[in-house]
């Protein structure tokens, strides 16, 4: 896994590329959390180059989800296709996050 995390003022661009597992969630968990801990409220995620997030990683991004609606922001999915979006449509996060 990759992961590119861009800050922009109070929005966060990450693009993550490759395969997300157990231990990539958990690196992916330590570098954003402290990113909400300093105000940022607003992600933007590109998994264009996603092939494969499993449920951990779903779980992370409904963490920071959860913890950026809290100070007025959100997450916004972009680039979704293939097995990943079929994920996301199964597990209806498609109606949980912005999706462009």
């Amino acid at each position: 896994m990759s992961i590119d995390i861009r800050v922009d003022r109070q929005e966060v661009f990450v693009e993550l590329e490759g395969k997300i597992y157990v231990e990539d969630a958990a690196v992916m968990r330590e570098r954003l959390l402290p990113l909400i801990e300093q105000g940022k409220s607003h992600f933007v995620f590109d998994t264009h180059k996603l092939n494969y997030i499993d449920s951990s990683g779903l779980g992370v991004l409904v963490a920071i989800h959860k913890r950026a609606i809290e100070r007025g922001g959100g997450i916004v999915v972009q680039g979704l296709q293939g097995a990943v979006k079929e994920l996301f449509q199964l597990t209806r996060l498609n109606k949980v996050f912005e999706i462009r």
